[in-house]
């Protein structure tokens, strides 16, 4: 009796093993929570490290109106508006010795003679560089534009000259 009770045994726990068997077939084993758990992790580990996210900022597109060829910045790179100014300077001024003796004065105003530094920003808003604190800059700035600087008296000039004709 004890021969087929263990006989007995062996089938019924040989029939519950093709059962779990059957239902592993079933289930696809990387869809299963372990195989999501090493996800979450990197996932988790990800979002805390500011260091890591810091090293995903894309370059931005810096053009020169004017001219065809645009040239890309790493924001996060540099420390400050003046150390943008001087890559600006290097990047579409010829003069190397200007920019070497002019460091110390160096910004946003002076960085391309004759242009302002403007940005777009991620709602595509055009704005005048200098004005947000760096961060934030880095944060929203999409692409830099250099735009030529328009004399207010150019232009206050052709609007009276147009104005005198007329009279």
């Amino acid at each position: 009796m004890s021969s087929s009770g263990g006989g007995g045994g062996g089938s019924a726990s040989a029939s519950g093993l093709e059962q779990q068997q059957q239902h592993a077939k079933r289930r696809p084993a990387p869809l299963g929570p372990a195989a999501a758990a090493p996800q979450r992790k990197l996932l988790r580990l990800s979002l805390q490290d500011d260091d890591v996210a810091a090293g995903v900022v894309p370059p931005v597109t810096v053009v020169l109106d004017g001219r065809c060829i645009s040239h890309r910045v790493h924001l996060n790179r540099h420390s400050g508006y003046r150390s943008l100014a001087g890559a600006l300077r290097r990047m579409f001024v010829d003069d190397a010795d200007d920019g070497g003796e002019g460091g110390g004065g160096l910004d946003l105003a002076n960085a391309v003679p004759g242009h302002l530094v403007a940005y777009e920003d991620m709602e595509d808003d055009l704005l005048l560089a200098g004005d947000l604190k760096w961060s934030d800059f880095v944060r929203v700035a999409k692409r830099i534009r250099i735009i030529p600087a328009k004399t207010t008296a150019t232009s206050r000039t052709k609007k009276s000259g147009g104005g005198g004709l007329n009279n």
